[in-house]
Parts: structure tokens; C-alpha cells; sequence
């Protein structure tokens, strides 16, 4: 692994996430200078490493197998293969824990006392460890015990209710966004904002802290529109038909000729009518804002005057016109925009294409990254570091604790 170089240089981490979430988390913390170690059980470890298309080449520097999925959240980190079903594997946790700063853990509440390595153990030996659990519904409450994916904490938050289409008159189903919402907003980002506020506390207090995340409660917290017009009408607005979901003509999707798609976001006044004057529709200026029947039928004669032409004559004239209009683009396009190569957001990292960090730091410009690690890949350098001798090693192996 590349030398750790980052404004989180020095900060060690134990990951013991899987799948999405947390590893985008720690990936981040990793990207920002952070010892990351990624602890993986000795059976199928992060189930990320065989799902999806897109396996590693024999011969590079992870595992054959590994997935495209899993090279995309896991560099920059160190790998751990622990037995924590066996005593020897607990106690070599604890060991490393005792030196941590961080801990990241997504399993059901309860599942890590159960291991003999929950938070209270492992404060007794470290007071100023900052624990991080990311669950889909928390720790607490009537369904902290119950199993769920993105979807069903979108559901369960109102939000996925709120996302579809709407004909004017009815709306049609919820639709499925392909941004795993609450896993990323709510099981990535969420956990930094509070992880990195108790390591700065426990900086200064010598004192850590448990950090309790349900991705349903991120989600929930961050549905505005929808708990404002609750809170206006009694219930959110239909499905398509607000604000800010395609209820008014100014903020919303439209077709082109080719079959392609507009997204308009002219809420200013100043920019609908620029957007007016640009498809020479004066007469619609005043009515970007308007609902009801009015707004139907203005809606309706901009869909028509946008899908008399294709996509290419009408990028030139609104991106001339600057007024919140861009074209819908494929992933393909969007990682070939000018935009996102002039902001260096699509890397090589080992052979594998993948998303920059969104963040850019002026005093700390991002290195260059290391590739996903094959699992236990530093199973010995990481024990060596925590003071195992190698013949305390090679029983750890013999026995199958790494």
C-alpha cells in the first residue's frame, strides 16, 4: 500500500463493513490519508467480492474473482482475514482495537456483544474509540432487529413514495432510483459527518463515542419538500406533481424528438424566461410556476415545442441561453463530459476505472491510490504491526483464525 498522505494521516481505522455502504464510508476516510483495515471473515468474507459483472484479471495485484463492484470501494485499504468465531481471533481484534481510533461495524444490533467485541468491551481498553454502527434501522425501536435493503429504508422514510411520474391527473407508480439512496447518503456520508465530529471530540476529551446510524433516520431527515408540504396540507403532495417532482413547468423532464430527454430546472424567474426567450414562447414567461389546470396546459406546450427537435439542435441553444436546461446524459456520456474530465472525477486506480474523490482539497491534492486488496493480503503485516511474532502468526494460520 501506498504511504498514507491525507489530512487523516496517523487516524486507524478496523472495518468490519460489507457490501455498500460502509465501505464507500471508510474508502473516503482511506482517500483522506486514514490507516484503513478492512477485517474480513476467513469463510466468503465481504460479499461484494463476487457479485456484480466484471471479475479481476489473474495476475494483477487483488485476487482473481474479485468484482468491479468491490475494486470500486475498497482501495486505498489494507485486508485482515479474522476468525472472530474463535477466541484467538477475538483476541486478536482486541489487540488492534486497543491501538484504533475508529471502529466501523454493520451487523444486526447485538451481533458484535455476542462476538465479545462490542463497544462497551472494547472501551474498557480504549476510552477514546469511536465506535460506528450503521444499521437500517438503528439500534433502538420496534424494528432495529429487522433485515432490509435501500429500497425498504427508502420506503419506510416516505421517500420512495414520492419518486415516480405524474400524467396531470394521476400519478403512476413509485419508481427505483439507481442511487442507492439510503445506503450511501444515509450508510456512508451520514456515518462520517458524525464518526469524524466524535474523533475530533475525543481528540479533545480523551472520550469516544458509540455512533448510532439507521439509514432509514438519514433518509427521513432529509426529506424536506415532502415534510413541508405535510405540514401544509396534512399529507405530501401527489407522487410527480411537486415542487421540485415535475408539478410545475419550470422543474421537470422532457422529450425530444430522438427519443432523448431534457431536464429543466428554470425555477428562477430570470431563467425561465430566458428559457422562454430561447425557444422564442415569450408568451409563456409568466406561467413558469403556475399548478392546477394552467400549468398542464403550459407544461403541455413545452413538451410540445421540445419534442419538435432532437437533442443535438437543442443542447447549442440553451447552453447558450444559460438558463438551467441541460440535456439528460447515459453513464457512458457523463463520464466523457468535458465537465467531468476538466474535474479529473474518472480515475485508473489498478487497472480499473472508477470515480475520483468528490471533494478536492487544495492543501492536500489526492495521491495516487492503491487498488482493492485481495482478502488477507496484510493479514501478516497488520498482526506483525500489533506485536505477533511470526510463530504466533503461523498458529493463527494453522488454525484458521486468519
Amino acid at each position: 500500500m501506498t504511504e498514507a498522505r491525507g489530512p487523516l494521516a496517523g487516524l486507524r481505522i478496523l472495518d468490519l463493513t460489507r457490501l455498500l455502504p460502509g465501505p464507500v464510508a471508510t474508502m473516503h476516510l482511506a482517500d483522506l490519508g486514514a490507516e484503513v483495515i478492512k477485517i474480513e471473515d476467513t469463510g466468503a468474507g465481504d460479499y461484494a467480492r463476487a457479485m456484480g459483472p466484471g471479475e479481476r484479471t489473474a495476475g494483477g495485484k487483488g485476487a482473481a474473482g474479485d468484482s468491479l463492484f468491490f475494486r470500486m470501494v475498497n482501495r486505498n485499504k489494507k485486508s485482515l482475514r479474522l476468525d472472530l468465531k474463535q477466541a484467538a481471533g477475538v483476541e486478536a481484534f482486541m489487540r488492534l482495537a486497543a491501538d484504533a481510533d475508529v471502529i466501523f461495524e454493520s451487523f444486526r444490533p447485538g451481533v458484535v456483544d455476542k462476538l465479545g467485541i462490542g463497544y462497551e468491551t472494547v472501551r474498557a481498553v480504549n476510552p477514546r474509540i469511536v465506535y460506528c454502527a450503521i444499521t437500517g434501522y438503528g439500534q433502538t425501536g420496534p424494528w432495529a432487529e429487522l433485515a432490509g435493503h435501500d429500497i425498504n429504508y427508502l420506503a419506510t422514510a416516505g421517500l420512495l413514495d414520492q419518486i415516480g411520474s405524474h400524467d396531470g391527473t394521476t400519478s403512476g407508480p413509485p419508481a427505483i432510483p439507481n442511487l442507492q439512496i439510503g445506503d450511501l447518503l444515509g450508510g456512508a456520508l451520514t456515518p462520517l459527518l458524525g464518526v469524524l465530529a466524535a474523533v475530533i471530540g475525543a481528540k479533545a476529551t480523551g472520550l469516544g463515542s458509540h455512533v448510532d446510524v439507521a439509514m432509514t433516520d438519514a433518509v427521513l431527515a432529509h426529506t424536506i419538500f415532502p415534510l413541508v408540504t405535510t405540514q401544509v396540507f396534512g399529507q405530501p403532495m401527489p407522487r410527480g406533481a411537486d415542487l421540485l417532482t415535475g408539478g410545475v413547468p419550470c422543474y421537470g423532464v422532457y422529450r425530444t424528438a430522438d427519443d432523448r430527454y431534457l431536464a429543466v430546472g428554470a425555477l428562477e424567474p430570470k431563467f425561465w424566461q430566458a428559457l422562454c426567450a430561447a425557444i422564442e414562447r415569450p408568451d409563456l414567461a409568466p406561467f413558469g410556476l403556475a399548478m392546477g389546470s394552467e400549468g398542464r396546459r403550459v407544461k403541455g406546450e413545452l413538451a410540445a415545442v421540445l419534442a419538435a427537435r432532437p437533442l443535438a439542435d437543442w443542447e447549442p441553444v440553451f447552453a447558450a441561453a444559460d438558463c438551467c436546461v441541460t440535456p439528460i446524459l447515459r453513464m457512458d456520456e457523463a463520464i466523457r463530459h468535458p465537465q467531468m474530465l476538466a474535474r479529473e472525477m474518472v480515475v485508473e486506480v489498478g487497472g480499473t476505472r472508477q470515480f475520483a474523490p468528490p471533494f478536492k482539497l487544495s492543501a492536500w491534492p489526492w495521491a495516487a491510490a492503491s487498488p482493492a486488496p485481495a482478502a488477507g493480503a496484510d493479514s501478516e503485516a497488520v498482526l506483525k504491526a500489533a506485536g505477533y511474532t511470526e510463530a504466533e502468526i503461523a498458529r493463527l494460520r494453522d488454525s484458521g483464525v486468519i
